[in-house]
């Protein structure tokens, strides 16, 4: 009887992710529940990892660090500080403050990202397309569509029908693989929501009379943010650290092991069957708690109780969109003359470049150098990421490693950024559910989340476990919010799906 009364209760947390890992170093600095993470990959971070290949390291996707939330921007600072702030300490275990540029390469040539209205755009777009851009977008301010059914609605509800087809369109289908009028629109609303061509001219003005030179940058809209924050070894490093504290407290992360079973009791979850990907052993794990990040069509399917048809009706139907990064080495780039760039090894300055050429399946390029010098082995080379968006089992996904590195060089050197014989290396990564979509079965999720929403004991955060195109720091105010459920015995789950819906925590895109 003593022992029960002095053991902790648990929190048992599926996925190992920023939300996972947020959710358990919250619990230890604000409770005494016993957090216990079970993730089915071999490592921490999700798609928020950092991949070393051969010394050289991968950010999967391209990660700022960057909150309109002080809670998590302190949240970061607290795990790694930034590098002036050491004082001399030659500890490894710090952020950089970078300089963002992010450009858009179209009619092989490069514009600036968002796009400004400067001498080298209107060069690049020419007179006739300037007006047609011009008039459209004066044309939709005077006749704007009442009703936005589709993100191409809301795509040119903002920009205006040119503007749209420039810059927006090709990009957007390379990602979800469907046209963008069979999208939702909330997908805009979730991910595009401040910005516009007037905000974007306004900051234009305001930058030349004034600098914003603090990195909360609270009141600047997303895509205009200039300077961030970005660990010394890329993402994973943060999230490797903070994996690190929650064992050294005392918490556990086993990994390779895949949520298979989930069992109710009422309206409790009673226990979990998790399977050891390596072995195929199966055990039943007890928890008091449970906060799920694993994509939520997998959670339902695990589920082992009746539950209503049309839960696991809008379930089955739920899509994501898959990605594939592929890593080159070089030994330099190949810059075409109207950049105007001449930097060492013609490293190109932006940290990612998207890629709207219409003739190649690449979407967006990074390069790794300009993300943080250490993420480079040898600083003579160059360090790039090519990102594809595909669907799991699709022709793209399923071709083979050594086919898919020789498409990736023949795709580069097709748009002519560089050369077959400075590649030196490579390495292609697949990551399975990237993007949870707005389409698909999506217009009736309420219907999981209402049924999921009675289950006392558990909840879903991040990106995947809320089905929501979350960046990182939403997904860990989700967690930061269940856990303070947990503290406070607070019932319902709506401030958790409210978090990224308050004017706050907005994004542009």
């Amino acid at each position: 009887m003593n022992k029960q009364t002095k053991e902790k209760k648990k929190a048992i947390i599926f996925g190992a992710g920023p939300a996972g890992l947020t959710a358990a170093y919250e619990l230890f600095q604000k409770s005494d529940v016993k957090p216990i993470i079970y993730e089915m990959s071999d490592d921490t971070g999700g798609i928020s990892k950092t991949v070393n290949y051969k010394g050289n390291r991968i950010d999967i996707g391209g990660h700022r660090f960057f909150s309109k939330s002080k809670i998590v921007m302190d949240w970061w600072l607290k795990i790694l500080p930034i590098q002036n702030e050491n004082n001399g300490n030659t500890s490894s275990k710090f952020m950089l403050i970078r300089q963002r540029l992010s450009r858009i390469f179209y009619l092989r040539k490069f514009f600036n990202y968002p796009i400004s209205l400067n001498l080298n755009t209107l060069k690049n777009l020419g007179v006739i397309r300037i007006i047609k851009i011009g008039y459209s977008y004066l044309l939709i301010k005077i006749f704007p569509l009442k009703n936005e059914k589709s993100l191409e609605d809301f795509f040119i509800n903002r920009f205006g029908k040119e503007l749209y087809i420039t810059f927006f369109k090709d990009y957007t289908e390379k990602v979800w693989g469907i046209p963008c009028e069979n999208i939702k629109a909330e997908w805009g609303a979730q991910r595009i929501k401040g910005l516009s061509v007037s905000k974007t001219i306004s900051h234009a003005i305001k930058n030349i009379f004034f600098k914003n030179r603090s990195i909360d940058q609270k009141n600047t809209e997303t895509s205009l943010i200039e300077q961030y924050l970005y660990p010394k070894f890329g993402p994973g490093q943060l999230w490797e650290e903070v994996a690190n504290q929650i064992l050294e407290k005392g918490g556990e992360i086993h990994k390779n092991q895949k949520i298979v079973g989930v069992n109710l009791i009422e309206n409790k979850i009673k226990n979990i069957i998790v399977e050891n990907q390596l072995s195929g052993e199966k055990q039943e794990i007890n928890g008091d708690y449970f906060i799920s990040s694993m994509p939520v069509k997998d959670l339902v399917s695990s589920i082992k109780n009746p539950i209503p048809e049309d839960v696991r009706k809008v379930s089955n139907g739920l899509i994501y969109r898959d990605f594939i990064t592929v890593g080159l080495l070089l030994k330099k780039m190949k810059i075409k003359n109207n950049t105007k760039i001449q930097t060492k090894n013609n490293l190109i300055p932006d940290t990612w470049i998207y890629i709207q050429e219409r003739d190649v399946k690449i979407g967006r390029l990074q390069v790794f150098n300009n993300w943080s010098p250490f993420m480079v082995k040898n600083p003579e080379q160059v360090w790039i990421g090519l990102e594809y968006f595909c669907n799991e089992g699709d022709e793209l996904w399923s071709k083979p490693d050594k086919d898919f590195l020789n498409f990736a060089i023949y795709e580069m050197c097709k748009i002519d950024m560089i050369e077959k014989k400075d590649v030196l290396d490579g390495i292609v990564i697949r990551m399975p559910k990237t993007y949870p979509a707005y389409f698909g079965s999506y217009d009736n999720f309420d219907t999981i989340s209402n049924f999921t929403d009675t289950i006392e004991n558990l909840f879903l955060v991040g990106r995947n476990g809320m089905h929501r195109y979350n960046n990182m720091d939403h997904s860990m105010l989700t967690a930061m919010t269940a856990v303070e459920n947990i503290i406070n015995n607070i019932k319902t789950k709506n401030n958790i799906w409210s978090v990224n819906t308050e004017k706050e925590y907005h994004e542009s895109k």
